[in-house]
């Protein structure tokens, strides 16, 4: 927990209350220990929404569908979703998810790596205007320029889990062993957002931390700029 937990409570209480449907699936979500977008993610994901209107919506991370089908019920009517899922047991509950919520027609599946869809949907010069990541940690880093390059010019990068519960501010020497790869490309990937020319980007401790990006001065981020003493220490 980032921030105090009785004032993530009482915040919580005082947004938007989801659909019935929407609460059930999240309901048998946590109970299949389906690890979803907590209360406050979901809150600021429907306020994006509903601000922004996005079309095309490209997702890194399906799980069972709940945060595509969250986004879709809050966006323009006729809206499209591309979304990876490449774990078998999760993307067939997220084709149920959508068949049952009647949204099948608006969605497009993809149950592979996300590593080769996105260099695919790069090459192909896909556009998004708004792109939700929420899927392997330590491979961020690795999809940041084909998202980039697909991201339109007056799109939205927003990605979860940024902060790891706070463990983004320790040394690497606190991290367990098996943990500090990831620990260090996290950080790898908030200094590449918050470094690199032509890119707008505010970090938040909003669930376990998000981060919102988007592209300025008409810029187009085909690829990465290396930043001079670009790695973050300890």
């Amino acid at each position: 927990m980032i921030v105090d937990k009785r004032l993530t409570t009482f915040i919580n209480s005082m947004n938007w209350q989801l659909p019935n449907e929407l609460k059930e699936l999240e309901k048998k979500a946590l109970a299949d220990e389906v690890p979803i977008i907590r209360k406050s993610m979901q809150s600021l994901l429907i306020f994006l929404m509903r601000m922004k209107q996005p079309e095309r919506i490209l997702e890194i991370g399906t799980a069972v569908g709940f945060s595509g089908l969250l986004m879709l019920m809050n966006t323009v009517e006729g809206a499209r979703l591309d979304t990876i899922e490449k774990v078998p047991v999760r993307w067939k509950e997220a084709e149920k998810n959508f068949r049952q919520f009647g949204r099948e027609g608006q969605i497009h599946l993809y149950k592979e790596d996300a590593t080769d869809v996105l260099q695919r949907f790069s090459q192909e010069k896909n556009k998004y205007d708004f792109i939700f990541m929420d899927a392997a940690k330590g491979q961020y880093p690795g999809f940041l320029p084909p998202i980039l390059a697909m991201l339109s010019e007056n799109g939205m990068l927003v990605t979860d889990n940024v902060l790891q519960d706070g463990d983004i501010l320790e040394s690497r020497f606190a991290i367990t062993k098996r943990d500090r790869t990831i620990h260090k490309r996290m950080r790898e990937f908030l200094y590449t957002l918050t470094h690199t020319e032509g890119l707008n980007t505010v970090i938040l401790p909003v669930g376990d931390g998000v981060s919102l990006t988007t592209l300025y001065e008409g810029s187009v981020m085909g690829e990465l700029r290396e930043n001079e003493g670009g790695e973050v220490t300890c």
